[in-house]
């Protein structure tokens, strides 16, 4: 019999992955603010050989103004390797499901037959989610069992929950149906991802639209109102299992990520802010015997700051929250790095042990106050901070990406964030250096911002492995 045609780009253990040829392309999303332009998916040369290293090669608007595209993934990945149902057959990671958080349309882009040019292939309306999932705000998205999981902010009205997870179908990408059958007393949602082997499914907690809409609302944080706590479910019948709450002052959990060992039953989850102090902290879950516990690993302090110096909301705090806002595992499971978009800081962590992390490496790149300089350019002061993270297979680069989302980085850089991507050089040993030859910004991304990136053949963020 003949073997069926399986994607290079779908590896079966998380080594395998790292030893594979590195990425020459990253896929970064454009997006207006001010809804006057179409947002964009573009295309980044990130081959260090290349005569364009480092430059914008590629450019694919959508036809709809407002989307605010923001989290995308691939439509079939390593995972591919574990779900039963898949035909390998002709199963490729060729598509970027791009959903617009504002907008709530999705759009499929086909990577095929010229990599640096995308097309659109298909629009998933916003209709067709609310009518067959009962959601909206579409957010985060990973090739899963039964179908493409993505997670959605808002329930069919586009203000308020429950929040969930919508299946799209694997090869045409229309919505099939709510996930949950059971969702016990989750109600608001943000991210979610799994431990495969432990038929395990974890999500976490943002806010509904409406608490999110315009950007950070006091009244809400001060009460404690956002999501505080990370849910367990039954990833085989969608079935709610445990919730486990933070605290109520360690508002926003937003992203997770589980260990790629396949045989794992931990990973971290990193919160935006606590309430009692600003500060900022990551968390570890794992298996405590017949349920799952979670425990706070690193606390990032606010840090001290002229009031004149903050934006309205911050004044009278006299301090700069760090606002852990996205965290990347590396796919060896060796080095943890946390974005504190506030203090325009990253950081890395070894989790060689994953319940006492150290800290072994850090860049200064924009923040509230500090406004740090990239080397390429050190007489230009830098809005954001080091925001989305992604890292290549093999550990060695780290990109990043600078703005949150479009209300809220008007609310925390009010005299404009910008657009700026950067790349980090990262010792195996620990430890990480900028690039200076890499540093796309503003107008070459057409006066868009940028949020997240994927990386040609896989990352640290987007797959999932089943076998060690």
């Amino acid at each position: 019999m003949n073997q069926p045609t399986m994607d290079p780009t779908f590896y079966r253990s998380a080594a395998e992955a790292a030893a594979a040829a590195p990425e020459q392309l990253a896929y970064v999303v454009a997006f207006d603010r001010a809804a006057e332009k179409p947002d964009a998916l573009s295309v980044i040369d990130v081959d260090p050989g290349s005569g364009t290293y480092g430059r914008v090669v590629g450019w694919t608007e959508v036809p709809h103004r407002g989307n605010e595209l923001h989290h995308f993934g691939w439509n079939a990945c390593s995972s591919a390797l574990k779900h039963e149902g898949h035909h390998l057959e002709g199963l490729a990671r060729r598509y970027l499901i791009v959903p617009g958080l504002r907008s709530s349309h999705l759009y499929v882009f086909d990577t095929r037959p010229d990599p640096r040019q995308p097309t659109l292939a298909k629009i998933v309306d916003s209709a067709e989610l609310a009518a067959k999932a009962g959601y909206s705000r579409p957010h985060t998205l990973h090739c899963g069992p039964d179908g493409v999981f993505m997670t959605c902010l808002g329930g069919a009205d586009e203000s308020d929950g429950p929040g969930g997870i919508a299946l799209l179908d694997h090869s045409t990408f229309g919505v099939l149906r709510q996930w949950e059958t059971d969702r016990g007393p989750q109600y608001l949602a943000y991210d979610a991802w799994w431990h495969l082997n432990q038929n395990t499914l974890i999500s976490s907690e943002w806010g509904t639209p409406s608490m999110i809409e315009d950007g950070l609302v006091p009244e809400l944080l001060l009460e404690n109102k956002y999501g505080h706590a990370i849910h367990f479910w039954d990833l085989g019948t969608g079935k709610h299992q445990q919730r486990v709450d933070l605290g109520a002052q360690h508002q926003m959990p937003l992203e997770l990520r589980p260990s790629h060992d396949p045989e794992a039953t931990w990973g971290f989850l990193g919160v935006v802010i606590s309430t009692e102090d600003l500060s900022a902290s990551v968390w570890r879950w794992h298996r405590d015997r017949d349920s799952w516990a979670v425990d706070k690993v690193i606390t990032i302090p606010a840090e001290p700051a002229d009031p004149d110096l903050l934006p309205p909301a911050l004044k009278p705090f006299g301090a700069v929250p760090p606002l852990v806002t996205d965290i990347d595992l590396s796919v060896d499971d060796k080095f943890l790095y946390v974005s504190c978009w506030g203090i325009g800081e990253l950081k890395q962590f070894d989790v060689h042990d994953p319940a006492s992390p150290i800290e072994t490496g850090s860049v200064r790149l924009g923040g509230i106050v500090g406004h740090s300089a990239h080397p390429a350019a050190p007489n230009r002061s830098l809005s954001g901070g080091p925001q989305m993270v992604e890292i290549s297979r093999d550990g060695r680069r780290v990109y990043v990406t600078n703005s949150l989302y479009g209300a809220w980085d008007d609310q925390f850089y009010p005299d404009g964030v910008g657009a700026w991507m950067a790349e980090m050089h990262a010792d195996p040993r620990g430890g990480m250096t900028v690039d200076e030859a890499f540093f796309p910004h503003d107008e070459d991304f057409r006066g868009l911002r940028v949020h997240q990136v994927r990386l040609q053949g896989g990352d640290a963020s987007s797959d999932s492995y089943c076998y060690r």
